[in-house]
């Protein structure tokens, strides 16, 4: 499956983004996907995931501000982040994973910088 993220862009701290992840082909549905995030010097790490029957798991520092979500009908998912601050900075990257297969699929990511 091919995945490309769009929605990122400089925003002021306290701003908020709404990334999306579209999907090609016909796993989606079934895939498992996930934001990750890799800031300069730094490790990429989870920011969350959601299930195909829609449940969502988040990194602990990111819960309540981060939203993770998904259209099948769309092969879309999405990433609402509110109250963003600086250290949020990072490029965002989408990842599919399919239990069907075990295939791992990322987007090429999006940058989002959030200045003070």
């Amino acid at each position: 499956v091919q995945l490309v993220e769009s929605g990122g862009g400089q925003v002021q701290a306290g701003g908020s983004l709404r990334l999306s992840c579209a999907a090609s082909g016909s796993i989606f549905s079934r895939s498992t996907m996930g934001w990750y995030r890799q800031a300069p010097g730094k490790q990429r790490e989870l920011v969350a995931t959601i299930t195909r029957a829609g449940s969502t798991n988040y990194a602990d520092s990111l819960k309540g501000r981060f939203t993770i979500s998904r259209d099948n009908a769309k092969n879309t998912a999405y990433l609402q982040m509110n109250s963003l601050k600086p250290e949020d900075t990072a490029v965002y990257y989408c990842r599919a994973f399919d239990g069907i297969t075990a295939t791992i699929s990322w987007g090429q990511g999006t940058q989002v910088t959030v200045s003070s």
